[in-house]
């Protein structure tokens, strides 16, 4: 718990364990209210879920294929899924088990979400190499942007700003301002793929994580958003690729810190300033 409670564990200590909300493997997770969560999986289905009881419930069906991502504006009532058949759905948490809106346009499988904070604006990304905006109410694109070899791999919108983070196959994170859809900034390319991204709450810092295997890569690498844009931190410890970094909600005894999850199996929480691992 961000608050440094221990929080309520089941019997012997080990945290309590629910009814599969998916029929298949999870292949994406994102917070919607304080007491909800969306998840995407391999049976093309998104589910709504309680944090507190495990308990699905809404379950939202219409991708023909695997679902890849998941996302939501925080406390707004419309969810948002990507698939591998190329297209983007909306979904309303308490409208009609349909989708409220599609979002078709790409030619490859859709592997970047990231919604505006007033949920007004959906920016997707995808293996087509393009990064796409678009109406959330009219479900129209307003711009299409393509960089060769952009493999997007995921997608996250800077708080208060107009501006989108995307990390990419050709080893970058680029800043997208998604006013005029354009490439405001491009920071140093890494050495390997970079799978992922996260932006602080107050919108000064982003992460981004690495491809790696046997030890080599697989680093997560914190990067200054307002003042010289350079890198700040890294992140070292995971021997396989870090598919996963976020930014965790800072409570009023803890130091700033940061999660990744890795292919090797573990979850690690580090001290964003020091680097060191809790």
């Amino acid at each position: 718990r961000a608050d440094g409670s221990a929080g309520q564990t089941g019997a012997g200590g080990a945290s309590p364990q629910h009814s599969p909300a998916h029929t298949d493997a999870v292949t994406s997770v994102a917070a919607l209210k304080p007491d909800l969560c969306v998840s995407g999986g391999r049976d093309k289905s998104v589910a709504v879920c309680s944090w507190r009881s495990g308990a699905a419930l809404r379950r939202f069906m219409g991708h023909e294929r695997e679902v890849t991502k998941v996302t939501s504006a925080l406390d707004s009532n419309k969810v948002f899924s990507a698939s591998r058949d190329k297209t983007v759905m909306m979904w309303e948490l308490h409208g009609t088990s349909g989708p409220s809106q599609h979002f078709p346009g790409h030619d490859l499988v859709v592997t970047g979400l990231a919604v505006s904070p007033d949920a007004s604006q959906l920016c997707t990304g995808s293996r087509d190499n393009t990064v796409c905006k678009w109406d959330t109410e009219t479900g129209e694109c307003l711009g299409r942007a393509t960089i060769s070899r952009n493999l997007v791999t995921h997608l996250c919108w800077v708080p208060g700003e107009p501006y989108v983070i995307q990390t990419s196959e050709d080893k970058t994170t680029r800043v997208w301002d998604s006013r005029e859809l354009q490439v405001a900034h491009t920071f140093p390319a890494k050495q390997h793929i970079q799978t992922c991204c996260d932006v602080s709450p107050d919108g000064r810092y982003c992460l981004s994580s690495s491809s790696g295997s046997a030890g080599r890569g697989g680093e997560a690498t914190l990067w200054d958003l307002r003042q010289t844009r350079g890198r700040v931190c890294e992140y070292k410890g995971h021997f396989q690729t870090t598919t996963s970094c976020v930014f965790l909600p800072r409570g009023p005894a803890l130091a700033p810190s940061i999660a990744t999850s890795s292919s090797d199996s573990t979850v690690k929480v580090w001290d964003q300033d020091t680097a060191g691992r809790g």
